[in-house]
């Protein structure tokens, strides 16, 4: 068995290992969510905390680790009698990304249920890990789902599966921990309130820290045993310090002053629903019982604040999480005074903490710019000089809400909210016989594919014989999550008249569409004399809002380039990722110059788009009185279709279509 890298031995992390150490003492906190880049210790933190939970009784040969003390009364493998039961370690499971539902939850024998009317139940992850850590690594990346189901499981205190009528309940209490890099993608706003702590981490800047890190992970590296040994006597006083705390918890007093330090944080920051005041009370409870105090005080309150206010104060996925700290010092002091012990209190047993439950410092062990395209001539695409061409970045105007555009046809990528789709989950549209294991029975087509055979197979009584050859598969038909890849023109013809404000604006309005919808987001840029993939295909629509948010405008207007640009990230993006259907949204005004024949190359690059069925969007951003009508011929080249500005806006009267043109070769 590997060893793991000792908890206390993390260098810095303080705010991580403090919300991991609170969780471990109050599972009622609710988890937590660690968001950073990589290589900041996230993982190897998760995985120490496991070795410093205290061991559990569990009643033996029990598949749902019931507690002997007090057993589940719905256990599937119950009813167990109150008694001893045999100890084991604390559980740390982890739910890998591409996990199915039937493999988190569990899955039952429909076969037998149909058959036999018995509840045959194989246990998924979340009976392994009741009583113990549910581990999620890169949790932006888990179909949407899959963390609902979980959730709901970490909310409730059990999991439910139920399958045509037929349900099994089981206890599901976990420390849940889910790890992410925002670079790839957020989670939902609604998923990110449902944790309960939010953490950032960074690796420090400071030389010798970095130093020391190495320093351990190289020793640890070299012999994991003797590195642990070294660290055996802090683990233990950890350990020790977490026994102690979850003792003293039920005597943490909540005073009402401390609770109305609470309330009025929570109202100061205009966080949503009461999800938020509840957690920082248990949080601070916590904090209390941490530092060894039976009373709440204000520093507990603050730090409560620190880990579970800042990621529900975000009201569009481009706020960055964070809490103004003058602010919330100020409210805490405005309601200050109330609820605090007058004792002075004992700042509680040594280890890594101090008042509040802050942990202790580390230690070592014992274009032009013209309305119309000038003239060419071979010079034309050259790189323009930055200076006069070069425009500085236009802030973009508001973001709206947008029209739906979606690729049609019927595909079967990833669950999302933009095309139809063949997907788990969604309305039943028909029956097929099963590939593999069977995960959403269809009874009638099951029915109706058994009636036939009763006699032969010498039904006698009330019930239906059924084979396995018998059971239909449910086919649903949902939504999915497309490649929307922007294609942004940044010439001086797009600064003109302060359009690209405006443009800035529409592009972002399309982002926030985009993230709501769960697709992947692509962004090619194309100005002076070349195309640049400012950022390849991701989920993080963050990433090319900043992106966008610094783009300069200027030069001519090298429109195949960027189309060419464009048609060479989707062919990339197709080997990695084929069941993604892609829709690419052309931001331009139609205009084309540079090189021989710009206008006939651009053609020339646009109809590859349509030869292979590429769905696809040119939104026309000429103004003024006399229009060329480039960006329609240019649509037409494409097999798209063309809206202007004003179009784009959801309450816009001007129809659109909902399917822009062009029939994806992947769609049945």
């Amino acid at each position: 068995m590997t060893t793991p890298f000792p908890f206390t031995a993390v260098v810095g992390q303080d705010d991580l290992r403090l919300a991991l150490l609170l969780n471990a003492v109050s599972p009622a906190v609710g988890g937590v969510l660690v968001r950073g880049e990589k290589g900041t210790a996230k993982s190897t933190a998760v995985r120490a905390l496991s070795a410093l939970l205290p061991r559990v009784a569990v009643v033996p040969g029990c598949r749902f680790s019931c507690d002997p003390a007090a057993p589940d009364p719905s256990c599937p493998d119950g009813p167990h009698r109150t008694g001893e039961g045999a100890e084991r370690p604390a559980r740390m499971v982890e739910l890998p990304v591409g996990a199915s539902e039937d493999r988190l939850v569990g899955a039952l024998d429909i076969e037998r249920a149909l058959a036999e009317g018995v509840k045959a139940f194989e246990p998924g992850l979340l009976a392994d890990a009741h009583r113990g850590i549910l581990y999620v690594d890169e949790v932006n990346l888990l179909h949407d789902h899959l963390v609902d189901l979980l959730l709901d499981a970490a909310a409730m205190g059990a999991s439910y599966v139920e399958r045509e009528g037929v349900s099994v309940r089981h206890a599901a209490r976990f420390l849940l921990v889910g790890t992410m890099n925002p670079e790839e993608g957020e989670l939902r706003p609604q998923l990110l309130d449902r944790f309960g702590l939010t953490v950032e981490v960074a690796a420090s800047r400071e030389p010798d820290q970095r130093v020391e890190v190495v320093r351990r992970r190289l020793a640890y590296d070299d012999d994991p045993g003797a590195f642990a040994a070294r660290w055996a006597g802090e683990e233990a006083a950890v350990r020790q310090r977490i026994v102690a705390a979850r003792e003293l918890l039920p005597r943490v007093r909540l005073g009402d002053g401390a609770l109305r330090q609470i309330a009025a944080t929570c109202a100061a920051f205009e966080v949503d629903g009461m999800r938020a005041d509840i957690v920082m009370a248990r949080t601070a409870t916590a904090l209390a019982a941490w530092a060894g105090r039976t009373d709440v005080l204000a520093e507990d309150v603050r730090q409560a604040a620190l880990l579970a206010l800042p990621h529900r104060r975000r009201r569009n996925p481009f706020d960055a999480p964070g809490l103004d700290e003058d602010k919330l010092d100020e409210t805490l002091e405005q309601f200050s005074g109330e609820g605090e012990s007058d004792d002075d209190p004992d700042p509680g047993p040594g280890g890594p903490g101090g008042g509040g439950g802050q942990p202790a410092p580390d230690s070592g062990p014992p274009d032009d710019g013209g309305a119309a395209a000038p003239p060419e001539n071979g010079a034309g695409g050259q790189p323009q000089p930055s200076g006069g061409q070069e425009q500085p970045a236009a802030r973009a105007a508001e973001p709206f809400r947008t029209k739906v555009l979606s690729v049609p046809g019927i595909g079967e990528g990833a669950a999302g909210r933009r095309s139809r789709a063949r997907t788990e989950h969604g309305r039943t549209t028909g029956a097929r016989r099963p590939r593999g294991a069977l995960t959403k029975l269809h009874l009638a087509a099951t029915v109706l594919a058994a009636a036939p055979h009763q006699r032969a197979r010498g039904r006698s009584g009330p019930g239906l014989v059924v084979r396995r050859d018998d059971l239909r598969q449910a086919t649903r038909e949902g939504r999915e999550g497309n490649l929307v890849l922007f294609v942004v023109d940044a010439s001086g013809s797009m600064a003109a008249r302060q359009r690209m404000s405006a443009v800035k604006g529409a592009v972002l309005s399309l982002l926030l569409d985009a993230y709501q919808r769960r697709d992947k987001v692509g962004l090619v840029t194309f100005r002076g004399s070349a195309a640049d993939l400012a950022l390849p295909p991701t989920s993080s629509v963050d990433a090319a809002a900043a992106r966008l948010e610094s783009l300069p405008t200027g030069g001519r207007t090298p429109l195949a380039a960027g189309l060419l640009k464009a048609h060479e990230a989707l062919r990339v993006e197709r080997l990695r990722d084929p069941a993604r259907r892609p829709l690419v949204v052309v931001v331009t005004d139609g205009r084309a110059t540079g090189g021989p024949e710009p206008v006939a190359l651009a053609g020339r690059a646009a109809r590859l788009f349509a030869a292979e069925g590429v769905a696809s969007v040119v939104v026309d951003c000429e103004s003024g009185p006399v229009r060329l009508g480039l960006a329609g011929r240019l649509a037409g080249d494409l097999g798209g279709t063309a809206v202007t500005l004003d179009e784009l806006r959801a309450d816009s009267i001007a129809g659109l279509v909902r399917d822009v043109q062009g029939t994806s070769r992947r769609a049945a």
